[in-house]
C-alpha cells in the first residue's frame, strides 16, 4: 500500500503532466530518461507514457549530463511567463541562494503555472564532490515563507517522526516501512519532524 507522500507525489505529477505541456525538470530529478545521464528510478516509470505527450526538457547548470538547457536555477536563461511547469527535486539544498531560485521559477512560470518541489529537512549531508555542495535544510515554516508569492501552496511531509530517525541510520535506512506503521499507530505520520517535504505550488 502506498504511503501518503508517494500518493501526493504521484497525484501532483500526474496533474502537471496532464494539464501542462511545456515542462522543465531542473536537475533531471524525475530520473526518467537515461539519455540525460540519469539512473532510472523504478518508482517513476509510470510517467513514461505521459512524458511522450508533452514538451519535457531537463535543465542543469553544467553540460556534463547532457541537459536540454544549460543554466543556473538562480538565474534562469528563460523568459518571464514562458514555462507551464517546473519540477525541482532535491535541488534547493544545493544552491547558494534557494530563495532567489524560487523567485526565478516564479518569474518564469506562466500565470497559473505549476511547480513541484522536494526539499530535505532532517536528512544526511550529501554533496557531490566537484559538482555541487550541500548548503541547507528546510523547516515547514521555511517552506511556507519561501513559497509565499504563489497563489496556492500544498505541503506534504515525507516520512513520519520515527521513520525519519530510522532513515538517518544505515542499519534501518532501507527498512523504514515498519517505522511508517509505528508512526501511523502513534499519530506521528504527519509530524513536522520529517525527512523533508514535497511542495506543489501554483502561480
Amino acid at each position: 500500500m502506498a504511503n501518503t507522500w508517494d500518493e501526493f507525489s504521484k497525484e501532483k505529477l500526474k496533474k502537471i503532466f496532464t494539464e501542462k505541456n511545456n515542462i522543465v525538470d531542473i536537475g533531471g530529478g524525475l530520473r526518467v530518461e537515461s539519455s540525460h545521464g540519469n539512473r532510472l528510478e523504478e518508482k517513476n516509470e509510470w510517467l513514461e507514457g505521459y512524458i511522450e505527450k508533452v514538451d519535457y526538457k531537463v535543465l542543469d547548470k553544467v553540460p556534463d549530463y547532457k541537459p536540454d538547457i544549460v543554466g543556473d536555477i538562480q538565474d534562469l536563461p528563460l523568459d518571464d511567463n514562458s514555462v507551464d511547469a517546473f519540477i525541482c527535486i532535491a535541488i534547493l539544498e544545493h544552491v547558494e541562494e534557494p530563495q532567489k531560485a524560487v523567485r526565478e521559477m516564479y518569474r518564469v512560470l506562466k500565470p497559473g503555472g505549476y511547480c513541484f518541489i522536494y526539499i530535505p529537512f532532517l536528512y544526511y549531508y550529501h554533496p557531490m564532490q566537484g559538482y555541487y555542495k550541500d548548503f541547507y535544510r528546510f523547516t515547514y515554516d521555511g517552506v511556507e515563507y519561501m513559497c509565499r508569492d504563489f497563489s496556492q501552496v500544498d505541503i506534504q511531509n515525507v516520512r513520519g517522526a520515527l521513520s525519519t530517525v530510522a532513515n538517518l541510520l544505515p542499519v534501518f535506512s532501507k527498512r523504514t516501512k515498519v517505522f511508517d506503521f509505528i508512526d501511523k499507530l502513534f499519530g506521528k505520520i504527519n509530524s513536522k519532524q520529517t525527512s523533508g517535504y514535497y511542495i506543489f505550488c501554483k502561480k
